[in-house]
């Protein structure tokens, strides 16, 4: 079976992913569902042909050290697809993630208002969060994209591996990847800092000296991107603050008040009318008394503050499943089934309520809303 032809179907049949694994045939994921694909399982041997049919010689090496692999590769002019090769039990596998090369706008993916906010803002740091799989990447894409065609700008990205190409429209658009033009994401952002940038894209914040660097470039008059995986924007804050050593929790949560202008948290939702999927956005501002809270370590008030901000573009999950739902746009299904994932977080916000008002933080009005958003099915 040739890898081509199979990245060929993939992609006529609007699938996300592609997944090949000894002993099984072809299988893609489809409006996140996951559909074999009529063949023969696939050998060990017929996966690792494939995977060094896409890499060079220094990738197969690396493979062959390691057992597994990040890159990216392109089907003409049509995609390109970010590849994880990797080893397992049954022998070698791997799986082929879609990224169009046309670059979504934020009006065709229906993004909220805010977002627009946000990428016209001259400094600071924005965070998009949730799951893999949850579209974290072509948000930023579309940020990246407004800015690049309507600010003239200077525009860094570091990512491991770069999914979007830019090409320079307005703005100048340098892209670095790790491994290949950069050693490592802190190096680059050090790098960066002599770069003259005015807008940097951090692809994964994974360790406490990138987010720190990260920090230092939003707090110098940069405008900082970056991406982490945290199911909700409180929880983002924490995950930020909590990769670092107790000693210095109180410098970062300084950095985070003076420099956070917002987190989205975002996840996909399967339509009605099953055309495909659409994102929920949980968004959290970065007003005054947002970063007071995140300054005084009162990360569990941060849901009261985004159930009554909407006057600044907030809004929490489970409104934003709410909303679809009323709007017809998914079913009662697929937001209960949504919900449902959310609820968990709540009743550990309610435990975070409950030590917060021990430990003598101030409760709001809101703190213990329903968690299926007042919506009844």
């Amino acid at each position: 079976m040739d890898l081509t032809q199979l990245l060929a179907f993939t992609m006529q049949n609007n699938a996300s992913d592609l997944h090949i694994s000894a002993g099984n045939p072809p299988i893609i994921r489809v409006n996140g569902l996951m559909k074999r694909v009529k063949g023969e399982p696939l050998t060990s041997d017929d996966i690792r042909t494939m995977l060094y049919s896409v890499m060079t010689e220094e990738q197969r090496a690396e493979y062959e050290k390691h057992l597994e692999i990040d890159f990216a590769i392109a089907l003409g002019e049509k995609a390109r697809f970010r590849v994880n090769g990797f080893t397992t039990r049954m022998g070698a596998a791997g799986v082929f993630r879609t990224i169009p090369t046309e670059i979504p706008t934020m009006e065709e993916l229906d993004l909220p208002p805010v977002m627009r906010r946000f990428a016209e803002l001259e400094k600071g740091i924005i965070l998009v969060t949730g799951p893999t799989g949850s579209g974290k990447s072509t948000t930023l894409a579309s940020l990246v994209n407004h800015i690049n065609l309507h600010q003239s700008k200077h525009i860094l990205t570091v990512e491991d591996p770069v999914e979007f190409f830019h090409s320079s429209k307005k703005s100048l658009v340098n892209h670095r990847e790790v491994g290949t033009d950069t050693r490592t994401f802190a190096r680059a952002l050090k790098s960066a800092l002599r770069e003259d940038p005015d807008v940097i894209l951090v692809g994964e914040m994974r360790d406490h000296e990138t987010i720190s660097l990260a920090l230092t470039a939003a707090e110098t008059g940069h405008l900082v991107f970056g991406t982490l995986h945290s199911s909700s924007a409180a929880k983002t804050i924490d995950r930020v603050i909590d990769v670092f050593p107790t000693g210095d929790k109180g410098m970062i949560r300084a950095m985070m008040a003076s420099s956070l202008q917002g987190v989205v948290a975002q996840t996909l939702l399967r339509r009605a009318d099953g055309s495909g999927r659409v994102g929920a956005f949980e968004i959290l501002v970065g007003t005054n008394a947002v970063r007071n809270l995140i300054r005084e370590n009162q990360i569990p008030q941060m849901y009261s503050m985004m159930q009554t901000g909407s006057r600044y573009g907030m809004i929490t999950m489970e409104d934003a499943i709410g909303g679809l739902l009323e709007g017809g746009i998914i079913d009662k299904s697929e937001a209960r089934r949504a919900l449902i994932k959310t609820s968990d977080e709540e009743e550990e916000r309610d435990e975070d309520y409950a030590a917060g008002a021990m430990g003598g933080g101030k409760m709001t009005d809101g703190d213990s809303g329903n968690s299926d958003g007042g919506y009844a099915f």
